[in-house]
């Protein structure tokens, strides 16, 4: 019978020459310091750059119809990554990915071209006034048009170079994002929930548009959202089926003021902005320079209404000016429809909906909420539970843990184009809200915040993120914009913690330029972003004192043939040995099993695997004996190595660990 003391020293010496094996990498759980994100050099192509727990495999620069244009959302298609922009979509073939290739770039220009896949359609986004139903790169530049697509796009992708588009759905309020929602009952249709966030569009350019409060007119567009159904055998007969209130009766939730420092930049850039014949609004005390955007259009329109022709006036730039206020309390600075008494109503509309099939649950980021919705019945999701927090200025989007016990909500504080993590900003600000989910109760556990200091010229904040697969631990990839790349680690929902990260030195180190990372998600074994100004960037993971490569292998066990995050789908592990070893390794870094039982099971594991069939099944089954007893903390009768010592620091994991090997011992059946 071996020893404890001797069982220690064997695991040591095995750790010993796992870490010797790894040598150049940092197996450390200490942070470098000082950050190596802070003070990097700027420029567009050759910012310096600082990783850490992260390997950059490949940085691919847009193709030449999108440079310049603002790259959006991921969605992913077998070996194919479909990366919105403004300009369209660029589909990049990423079967090899130290070189991504592209395999086509589709112009059809429409803000943001948020985009998705299910099996062989493609459905992009459009909300901005000037896209148009024939993709033309023209624009439209009347405020009313029959010529404008706003509301989602839809391509037979069936043979992806070649992408045919087969229909749109137009909506009142476009579509700033969607999502897919598969329901599990119903195979002959997928469905599309829509977050439109723009004002509402004539009802003379799209029929039964109203801007009223329910009360005064039941089919206002506003404080609903979009369900589209999608016939699978004919989808060019997509269509609206619903258009559930999900708001009702929610009050304006209270949230915190901007920084002095970012209302005194304000102030100076709109006075500037009017010295120079610039446009600008007050919108609650700030006043905002207005985009091009959104005044090109409305001059165009009241050139059109006076039968002139040519560029506008100054008379015309004048009329637009005295009324341009008014035009901006009516989508977002005035008191809203439905205001009672002075009492604002909650927000009309949500940002992203992350829905989540296999549990039942959606969670949606709107604007000064963040709802939970029961979407048994897909068509008609309904909101059961609904959280606010004065430290959030706009609910952005939302991550489900795999068991459904966690839901993560972002705050895009600054609207994406602000820098919001200065030495100065809260970090409480512009972070995420991490929420434990029990039926349907939110109960608020923490904040997680990317805390390198970021400068000035770098707009920064919490955006699109997702799971990373590894086995018994909640890890995420999130993307934080000019902030780079965050990996951190939240299965104690009290205390989340950096693992990785990888960020580059602002776009201009002189002014403001937007760049960083839109998203940031694990596909298929790899990290991959999506870069707004420099492209798409694919990273690896690389082991270290948190991470271990076996539980970097079992994360490359999950393959997903398309993946849209915002349908979160639940991750399943085959059974593995990588898989059993990866929770070894974990109760290993935890102390959750005594060292030597750890180096027990690791040997039985190794020996039953150059076994084959029924001696494999029966070594395999006798760890399972073994690793029961640990987690029930009674002695086994039959135990590894011969140590028989009672009980396990963490039950719930040895349990997982017994469920993984026991996974493999029937696969020989």
């Amino acid at each position: 019978m071996k020893s404890a003391s001797l069982s220690l020293s064997l695991a040591t010496l095995a750790l010993s020459l796992a870490a010797c094996a790894t040598s150049k990498l940092d197996m450390s759980t200490t942070a470098p310091s000082p950050d190596r994100r802070v003070g990097l050099r700027a420029g567009q192509w050759n910012a310096a750059e600082a990783s850490w727990n992260l390997r950059v495999v490949s940085k691919t620069r847009p193709s030449e119809k999108f440079a310049g244009v603002t790259n959006s959302d991921l969605s992913f298609s077998g070996n194919y990554a479909i990366q919105g922009n403004y300009n369209g979509y660029q589909v990049w073939d990423i079967s090899n990915p130290k070189k991504p290739m592209l395999k086509i770039g589709y112009l059809c220009p429409a803000s943001q071209s948020d985009v998705s896949v299910y099996k062989n359609l493609l459905f992009v986004s459009g909300e901005g006034t000037s896209g148009r139903l024939d993709c033309g790169t023209q624009g439209v530049h009347d405020s009313v048009s029959t010529d404008r697509l706003r509301g989602i796009r839809i391509f037979d992708i069936s043979d992806i170079a070649n992408p045919k588009y087969i229909g749109n759905v137009q909506t009142c309020r476009g579509s700033h994002t969607h999502t897919v929602v598969e329901d599990p009952n119903d195979k002959d249709n997928v469905y599309i929930y829509v977050s439109g966030s723009a004002g509402v569009r004539s009802p003379n350019e799209l029929s039964g548009c109203s801007k009223l409060a329910p009360d005064q007119d039941p089919n206002s567009a506003l404080f609903r959202i979009e369900v589209i159904k999608v016939p699978l055998a004919h989808p060019e007969m997509a269509s609206i089926v619903s258009s559930p209130r999900i708001f009702n009766d929610l009050t304006e939730a209270a949230t915190h003021a901007e920084m002095p420092q970012d209302i005194a930049a304000a102030t100076t850039a709109a006075a500037e902005a009017r010295a120079k014949g610039g446009f600008t609004a007050t919108v609650r005390g700030m006043e905002y320079v207005l985009w091009p955007g959104l005044i090109q259009p409305l001059l165009d329109s009241i050139v059109k209404a006076r039968q002139g022709t040519g560029a506008p006036t100054s008379a015309d730039s004048a009329a637009l000016r005295g009324a341009i206020q008014g035009i901006v309390d009516a989508i977002v600075g005035g008191p809203p429809p439905g205001t009672k008494n002075g009492v604002r109503p909650g927000p009309t509309q949500c940002h992203d909906i992350t829905v989540y099939p296999a549990i039942g649950l959606a969670g949606g980021a709107c604007g000064g909420y963040g709802l939970l919705l029961d979407i048994h019945d897909v068509a008609h999701p309904k909101r059961i539970g609904a959280v606010a927090d004065s430290n959030f200025s706009y609910w952005h989007s939302a991550t489900f843990n795999n068991d459904g016990t966690k839901l993560l909500f972002s705050d895009e504080w600054g609207g994406g184009g602000q820098p919001k993590c200065r030495a100065t900003d809260k970090p409480e600000w512009g972070a995420d809200a991490i929420f434990t989910l029990a039926r349907d109760t939110m109960t608020f556990r923490s904040y997680y915040k990317m805390m390198a200091p970021q400068t000035p010229f770098e707009n920064c904040v919490a955006h699109n993120g997702s799971l990373i697969p590894i086995p018994g631990r909640d890890i995420m990839v999130q993307a934080w914009y000019q902030g780079g790349i965050s990996v951190f680690d939240w299965t104690d929902p009290a205390h989340p913690k950096e693992i990785a990260y990888f960020d580059r030195g602002p776009m201009d180190s002189t002014k403001m330029v937007g760049a960083g990372s839109w998203s940031a998600y694990w596909y298929n074994g790899y990290i991959m972003s999506s870069e707004i100004a420099r492209g798409l960037d694919i990273f690896a993971l690389q082991p270290s004192g948190f991470i271990s490569q076996n539980e970097i292998d079992a994360a490359k066990l999950v393959h997903f043939d398309f993946l849209n995050v915002q349908d979160q789908p639940k991750l399943v592990w085959p059974a593995s040995f990588m898989v059993a070893r990866a929770y070894l390794d974990q109760l290993a870094r935890s102390n959750g099993l005594a060292p030597d039982k750890v180096l027990a099971a690791r040997t039985a594991l190794a020996r039953a695997e150059k076994l084959a069939g029924q001696p494999r099944r029966d070594a395999l089954t006798q760890l399972v004996m073994q690793l029961n007893g640990d987690a029930s903390g009674t002695t086994a009768q039959l135990s590894i190595a011969g140590t028989g010592v009672a009980g396990a620091a963490d039950q719930a994991k040895v349990r997982l660990l017994a469920a993984a090997v026991m996974d493999l011992a029937n696969a020989e059946r």
